[in-house]
């Protein structure tokens, strides 16, 4: 539910009132909330009303520069999202994790597993809301995908603030500026992903030679310049005008396939080259061995990446119905992008169903690329719901 109210007190009623009226009454199980960055010093306050509301609710969220509720997506100005699901069947946990514990956690999933108290045969799903300043989330994502495997993972980074303490985190009462906080959902439900990059490839997959860490030397047995430049001279006017503002690289995440196409890379951007020496630098470590292909972004390439994502989804799911989704979309997309309000989210309805789709603008987007889950810039992640199987059987 959406609220555009400027007061923080009306804004948490009218989407409360709004709860109320979808749910016909009942109580909800789960309430994911993200609040404008301005608003965030009545979070307390938006929290007791809930509470009172609904005390025994889950409540979990952060703030944002743009939220995601009811059909629209609001950027750069106040407004509260509330998205509320009753989920039968279904074990729901709210956690925080303090930046110290997760360092002391580290990577042993042994104690991951002990920190949550479930095991990897429960099958549980991770929504995760980040600090930007604090939390070292490629450790948290790499460490969760260690101890849960075949467990999917979402979620991104809260944004709006410009510096430590300026970005909040919602669990349940509590408030916090550090770290991370998040759900483990099990039982019944399934949480379906889809992570949209939004760029298009740009000649051919080629073999990295020679890498060290995120220095890209030879490809093919050739510099990395030499083989872009000549990349470069063969692509056309317009190809060309998106290669020297948007170039990123593709690194293949799963290796053996004869042909690759959307999802199977993970997109990072090219920081920078020597021509000189004849490197790129990329962010992301590589490796002799791996496959990659150069890439390009702008509006019409990452609508295309998340239609072509979409319907697989549509394809994977079959006869299943999804019942509501949360997207978490990059700061850079949205109107920015698109030049249009509501892209993603009217994308979504088309394509799924018109279903409840709640989330936020983050400054960093978390999900699976390739069996593995990432930390993505200029992204759509989006988690779609839907029951394990029917109470009714």
């Amino acid at each position: 539910m959406l609220s555009r109210e400027r007061s923080q007190q009306l804004a948490v009623e009218e989407a409360l009132e709004s709860i109320a009226v979808d749910l016909q009454g009942e109580a909800p199980d789960l309430i994911l909330m993200f609040v404008y960055s301005s608003q965030t010093d009545q979070y307390s306050a938006m929290a007791k009303a809930i509470a009172e509301c609904y005390p025994d609710v889950a409540l979990v969220g952060c703030s944002a520069a743009g939220v995601v509720g009811g059909g629209h997506e609001i950027e750069h100005e106040p407004a509260l999202s509330l998205t509320a699901a009753v989920l039968p069947g279904v074990q729901v946990e709210v956690f925080h994790l303090l930046p110290n514990e997760m360092e002391l956690l580290g990577d042993e999933p042994l104690m991951w597993r002990r920190r949550f108290g479930i095991e990897p045969a429960a099958e549980p799903s991770f929504v995760l809301f980040a600090d930007p300043f604090t939390c070292d989330t490629n450790l948290l994502i790499r460490a969760l995908d260690d101890s849960y495997a075949a467990s999917p993972k979402v979620g991104g980074l809260a944004s709006g603030g410009r510096s430590p303490g300026e970005t909040q985190l919602f669990a349940g009462a509590e408030i916090h500026s550090v770290g991370a906080v998040g759900l483990v959902l099990r039982g019944n439900i399934v949480m379906d992903t889809i992570v949209a990059q939004g760029c298009r490839p740009i000649g051919a997959p080629l073999f990295v030679t020679w890498a060290e860490n995120n220095v890209l030397c030879q490809l093919e047995g050739r510099r990395a310049t030499e083989v872009l430049s000549e990349l470069y001279d063969s692509l056309s006017f317009d190809d060309q005008k998106l290669f020297r503002r948007s170039l990123h690289l593709g690194v293949v995440m799963q290796e053996g396939e004869q042909e690759y196409s959307h999802g199977d890379f993970l997109i990072r951007n090219v920081i920078g080259m020597d021509p000189e020496s004849g490197i790129l630098s990329v962010g992301e470590q590589l490796e002799n061995g791996q496959v990659v292909q150069f890439h390009v972004r702008d509006a019409a390439t990452s609508a295309s990446d998340l239609e072509a994502m979409l319907s697989r989804c549509k394809q994977d799911l079959g006869t299943a119905r999804p019942e509501g989704a949360l997207l978490f979309s990059c700061l850079g997309r949205g109107e920015s992008l698109y030049g249009i309000a509501d892209h993603d989210t009217n994308l979504i309805a088309s394509s799924l169903g018109n279903l409840p789709i709640g989330g936020f603008f983050c400054s960093g987007e978390i999900g699976p690329v390739g069996g593995r889950s990432f930390l993505h810039g200029y992204t759509s992640s989006i988690a779609v719901f839907r029951p394990q199987y029917s109470q009714l059987g």
